[in-house]
């Protein structure tokens, strides 16, 4: 077969995967009419796939929790060993997962209970008794930590840490295009976890939106370690999975070296990062299609889209994207800590201060003077009508000033030191800023009020000041931020 050939095999089979498969078979051998070889090839994929589809579209392993409809759920306030069920969280093919309260330490837990059907091979048992052992050994801020491997009345449970969050897939699916810095941010946490893994030869092999946490700070946690793959290296002879015979994961984000079912080291979960990462950034996944079947032969046949959608995304940051993206193994990163070196190269590039950026600074920088004028401006009413209201309202506007002023500075200071820590700085002090604005802006009028018996003039100073502070929060810090960053403070 020749070069045209095959690429005109490929971009049939592409094709013909998106059309109803009762037309499929016609549509083919119109379209391939003029070259048999061609035709034969382009219906032996069509007739592979169709027959592969069941399975690759959702393996075993997730078509495995229809085995568990006939189990009863352990019911709130059941007792498991220490554990106490509050509610279930959800299930998978491997088990149901519980939130429940540890007795012992007097902590909540996200408890697994593992599908008996996976239990009833002594081999298995000791296998994924050694797998969970391994994953509990990571300890690192963004992975889901596992606390312990129960065994308890011939049942197996894991114990990790309760994350009280969203995931990744669920702002995905809300529509919400993050900004270059949150991507540029997400792409470095989530880095940096799969290197401490790796480090540790431990592989996830399932990297998904679904199994992103962020938690109520902001921070990313990847779950589902417990199961992952153990003892991985670029040497590897083979495939070894946790349910043997298998397929571990969502095609979707697999590699393609995974859904064929050949050997898979870190590069694996390095493409997964690429698949998440794009679909992060733009919303849609890399190689979508109308069915999850044609998802799965554009994974294994085609290239990804360019992020063409996403034009403020730097192109250092793209190519890092782009090459997590490689089909084969070698193109990629050698492992997540490659993978976060080269975010780091590109971290100036990605995260490089706008025009826009220089007046976020200067809004900062004006509202502590701001906050320095109240408490002085406080002072001074003190000194004219002493009260105990005034002296009071004095020592409040000066621990706000204080505290306002920190914080507006550390953002400044983070914005030209550690500029890819700077998003998940200004979620943190957001609401902390907009309390101590509103606070501030009280205690001044309160001031004014108090003042007006004996001078108009302060009363009018005092009352601008705390409404300069209040605009200046309400009205022109989310447009400042926006024009910096693009998004809401």
């Amino acid at each position: 077969m020749t070069a045209e050939q095959r690429r005109r095999v490929r971009d049939l089979f592409e094709a013909a995967v998106d059309r109803d498969a009762t037309d499929i078979v016609a549509w083919v051998e119109r379209e391939a009419a003029d070259d048999s070889v061609v035709r034969a090839e382009v219906l032996s994929l069509v007739d592979h796939h169709s027959r592969a589809g069941a399975f690759l579209v959702q393996p075993i392993v997730e078509q495995a929790a229809d085995l568990l409809a006939d189990e009863e759920p352990l019911a709130p306030g059941t007792c498991v060993g220490s554990y106490t069920i509050v509610r279930e969280l959800g299930r998978g093919g491997m088990g149901r997962v519980y939130l429940a309260s540890d007795a012992r330490l007097g902590r909540t837990v996200a408890l697994k209970a593992l599908a008996p059907h996976l239990m009833r091979d002594p081999a298995q048992r000791e296998r994924l008794r050694g797998e969970a052992r391994a994953a509990a050994a990571l300890t690192h801020p963004g992975i889901c930590t596992v606390y312990a491997l129960e065994e308890i009345d011939g049942d197996l449970y894991i114990a990790s840490e309760f994350v009280d969050g969203h995931t990744i897939g669920e702002e995905i699916r809300a529509g919400r295009q993050p900004t270059r810095d949150e991507v540029w941010q997400t792409a470095r946490e989530l880095a940096a976890a799969l290197a401490s893994a790796h480090a540790k030869g431990i592989v996830h092999r399932d990297l998904k939106p679904d199994n992103i946490m962020r938690g109520g700070d902001g921070r990313l946690k990847i779950l589902d370690f417990g199961l992952a793959r153990i003892g991985v290296g670029a040497s590897d002879a083979g495939p070894r999975m946790t349910l043997p015979g298998t397929l571990i994961g969502t095609p979707a984000y697999m590699a393609p070296e995974q859904i064929n079912g050949l050997a898979v080291d870190a590069r694996a979960d390095v493409f997964a990062f690429g698949v998440l990462l794009y679909e992060f950034a733009c919303g849609v996944h890399p190689f979508a299609a109308s069915t999850a079947l044609a998802t799965v032969a554009r994974v294994l046949e085609s290239d990804a889209r360019p992020l063409a959608s996403r034009a403020d995304i730097p192109s250092r940051l793209a190519d890092v994207i782009a090459r997590c993206l490689q089909k084969a193994p070698a193109g990629r990163f050698g492992s997540a800590a490659e993978l976060l070196g080269a975010l780091d190269a590109a971290g100036g590039d990605a995260t490089e201060p706008t025009r826009h950026a220089t007046w976020w600074r200067v809004h900062h920088a004006v509202i502590a003077l701001l906050y320095i004028a109240g408490a002085t401006f406080a002072w001074q009413i003190k000194e004219w009508v002493e009260t105990p209201v005034t002296v009071s309202i004095f020592l409040a506007l000066g621990a706000t000033a204080t505290i306002g002023g920190v914080l507006r500075g550390h953002l400044v200071f983070t914005s030209a030191m550690n500029a890819p820590r700077l998003t998940t700085e200004r979620r943190r002090t957001r609401r902390p800023l907009a309390w101590l604005d509103g606070l501030t802006a009280v205690l001044l009028f309160a001031d004014a009020a108090i003042v007006a018996g004996t001078g108009a003039l302060p009363a009018v100073l005092a009352l601008a000041l705390g409404l300069g502070i209040a605009l200046a929060s309400l009205v022109l810090e989310p447009a400042t931020t926006a024009a910096a960053f693009g998004d809401e403070p």
